[in-house]
């Protein structure tokens, strides 16, 4: 079994940055695609960002584009979420998973999740 651990959370104003953090434990999941959900009160879990098992070919929902980054450390089992510019529609519990595949699909393969780190955007 595997495990993923989101830090970086928090409380910031409209306009500022955060970075979260998901470390891995239990496996590498050095073959798998990871990436980062969200959920905001009352709405469905959405894709955010993702990347593929070698850390390259990043993939981000239309909504982020030009504001977060994803990024992944191979070595030490991370992934990071940079978020900039960040908005009031951007507060939601920020999940971090493993998939199944080496590949980003924004909609499947997703079988390993994080507990989740909340995110609130204050405008």
């Amino acid at each position: 079994q595997g495990l993923l651990r989101e830090s970086g959370g928090g409380l910031v104003q409209a306009g500022g940055s955060l970075r979260l953090t998901c470390r891995a434990s239990g496996r590498t999941f050095e073959h798998s695609a990871m990436g980062w959900f969200r959920q905001a009160p009352g709405k469905e879990r959405e894709f955010v960002a993702g990347i593929n098992w070698r850390g390259f070919s990043p993939s981000l929902a239309d909504s982020v584009k030009g504001r977060f980054s994803i990024s992944r450390d191979i070595t030490n089992n991370v992934i990071y979420l940079q978020m900039n510019s960040l908005q009031a529609e951007d507060t939601a519990v920020y999940s971090c998973a493993a998939a199944s595949q080496p590949i980003v699909d924004q909609t499947r393969f997703w079988n390993y999740w994080g507990q989740g780190t909340q995110v609130t955007v204050s405008s």
